[in-house]
């Protein structure tokens, strides 16, 4: 097995490889390029993340500075997703994010992990889980995703909140760890924010 492939196999492996050290000194040297560009230059933004990720879709605005270990080198983006300021991807093997998916400021998503085993951990040990994040969900401001989450479609993370476990789709969950608190449903429909009613000219096209 590769070094790269390790990065991949969930097994424990070594990232201060120095092939792998080589091959992320040139992703990060494409991420320095992107979180230097001005805010008149889209055009270059969109080139340099269509080069900086596996693969992402159109109109996707990813608001600079983006932290990534990979410059996102493993990570897969949907159409239409918008990242605000200070995404973190802790990249060091696939991410997937969804179509129409809301990622709010400071934001961590991440694959990475090292062994509870002093000894292990003390030799820089590593291993790495896989991030799925469905369509259309919202990562309210500050949420942190761990190792080996998958998070449904259409779910609602709230800020603040460190999800550790799998979420399902349609629920607006919260918290330290993050827990479903109610699905999404009529109530939704009617009020956008507390008491503020949904006009329904706006829901005319959906019913």
């Amino acid at each position: 097995m590769t070094a790269e492939e390790m990065l991949h196999s969930g097994g424990l492996y070594l990232p201060s490889d120095d092939a792998l050290m080589a091959q992320q000194q040139r992703c990060m040297e494409r991420l320095y390029d992107f979180n230097h560009t001005r805010p008149s230059e889209q055009e270059k933004r969109q080139a340099l993340l269509r080069e900086m990720f596996e693969e992402i879709g159109e109109a996707c605005c990813i608001e600079p500075p983006l932290h990534a270990n990979w410059g996102g080198r493993f990570v897969r983006f949907g159409s239409f997703v918008y990242a605000n300021f200070n995404l973190t991807l802790v990249d060091d093997t696939h991410i997937y994010v969804g179509d129409h998916t809301m990622i709010g400021p400071n934001v961590v998503i991440a694959t990475g992990g090292h062994p509870l085993l002093p000894v292990l951990r003390e030799r820089g040990m590593q291993y790495n889980m896989p991030v799925r994040i469905g369509r259309n969900c919202w990562l309210g401001a500050g949420v942190i995703v761990l190792p080996g989450v998958s998070i449904g479609d259409n779910a609602v993370i709230g800020a603040g909140s460190v999800v550790t476990r799998d979420v399902p789709a349609n629920v607006l969950a919260v918290g330290n760890p993050c827990r479903v608190l109610r699905e999404i449903g009529e109530h939704d429909r009617e009020f956008y924010y507390r008491d503020r009613r949904i006009d329904s000219g706006l829901l005319a096209s959906d019913s």
